[in-house]
């Protein structure tokens, strides 16, 4: 089973909305992918295509199915929140990350390593800070200013 963030909305007040895209693969070769939607610390599901078609029992259990994965992609989001107690909810959607020189310099760590591993090193960025592309575009270029990652074009 794997789950990845698909995209996030914040809404004006202390809301966030955010849908993950799910699939579940199963030994025998049948599949399941879906998109779940965390919002208001409840569990909704948008879309099932499965291979062989699911029975209704089955679908109607398919949340059941995935509540652990997700809570480990969500954490507290998905916990004992569900139930509308705002106790149990996280506080900030994004992963705290810390500002000046040791912010730049984990900014340009993660993108070492994401060149390093053959991956997207602004991905890799976005998923480390919880940031935005355009902001993490900004964190590499400080990372950049600040002397911790090579100059993007070589000056003549």
């Amino acid at each position: 089973m794997s789950v990845w963030p698909a995209w996030e909305v914040r809404e004006s007040g202390t809301g966030v909305t955010s849908w993950y895209n799910v699939r579940l693969a199963f030994t025998d070769g049948a599949r399941v992918d879906l998109l779940a939607v965390l919002s208001e610390a409840a569990l909704s599901i948008e879309d099932v295509r499965a291979d062989p078609p699911l029975s209704l029992d089955d679908l109607a259990v398919v949340a059941e199915w995935i509540e652990e994965p997700l809570s480990e992609v969500c954490g507290s989001r998905l916990g004992p929140g569900r139930d509308g107690d705002r106790e149990g909810r996280a506080r900030r959607a994004r992963p705290a990350w810390p500002r000046g020189a040791e912010g730049r310099r984990l900014v340009a760590e993660e993108y070492r390593a994401a060149q390093g591993e053959g991956l997207d090193p602004v991905l890799a960025v976005m998923d480390a800070t919880g940031r935005s592309r355009r902001e993490s575009l900004r964190l590499i270029a400080g990372a950049r200013d600040a002397g911790f990652l090579t100059p993007r074009h070589v000056r003549r």
